[in-house]
């Protein structure tokens, strides 16, 4: 009988809805540099990659250099509008309160560990996951999603193993990053950026289920945990 020992969040997104901010600015940036693209486009093709492997992509489909001081702007244009714009995603909190009384939790992300703390700052979720953060530029091979190194790094800290951890993602490379370790998926597209057809293409990717609402997800765990994974 499969059993649950850690639940992962993917932070951008899952925790705080910064994905379609930062899809409104890597938008603008990019058009300004000659690719014309929308923020809702942005976030369906490119939702979990770091900007670095967006601008890489878009060279590749382009043929053109596009320059790496874009990753600067992004970074800094992101950071001025944190306290302002950014906000947690509804029923994170409360889902966590319950979800904490029966199971290790912690956070895998592609961000950097300050930006996420500052991001869990400004929407008041930082007490919930102090010391449960782990960013996959910043530890074992720093590889970011969709490589699975980021998630078999916390399962190993953690001593659990993968094919008895959950992992909460919205964006296709997440999926299949915790696929690729072994884990099992909850697709979530409840934050802004979401888009027609994202609850299929997670389900695609490899999600076992999907909700919309954080409210879901202390019962499907429950659920989860007694379900074969088929």
């Amino acid at each position: 009988m499969p059993q649950i020992d850690l639940v992962i969040f993917d932070c951008d997104g899952v925790l705080v809805d910064s994905e379609y901010l930062a899809a409104e600015i890597g938008a603008q940036l990019l058009t300004e540099a000659g690719y014309e693209i929308s923020p809702e486009e942005l976030s369906e093709r490119y939702a979990g990659l770091i900007f670095r492997d967006i601008l890489q992509k878009v060279e590749q489909e382009t043929k053109k250099p596009i320059s790496a001081r874009l990753i600067d702007q992004m970074s800094n244009l992101f950071r001025a509008q944190i306290t302002t714009k950014l906000r947690a995603i509804d029923g994170i909190r409360k889902a966590i309160e319950t979800i904490k009384l029966r199971y290790p939790y912690c956070i895998c992300s592609n961000a950097m560990s300050e930006d996420i703390k500052q991001m869990l700052i400004a929407v008041n979720l930082y007490d919930l996951f102090e010391n449960k953060i782990f960013s996959a530029l910043e530890v074992g091979t720093q590889k970011p999603k969709p490589a699975p190194d980021i998630f078999l790094f916390a399962a190993q800290k953690l001593r659990v193993q993968p094919q008895n951890v959950i992992v909460i993602e919205d964006s296709i490379h997440g999926v299949h990053a915790a696929k690729a370790a072994g884990m099992r998926v909850v697709g979530f597209t409840g934050g802004s950026h979401s888009y027609l057809g994202h609850s299929n293409a997670l389900t695609d990717a490899g999600a076992e289920t999907v909700i919309t609402k954080h409210a879901h997800l202390p019962e499907v765990l429950e659920a989860m945990a007694i379900w074969q994974d088929l």
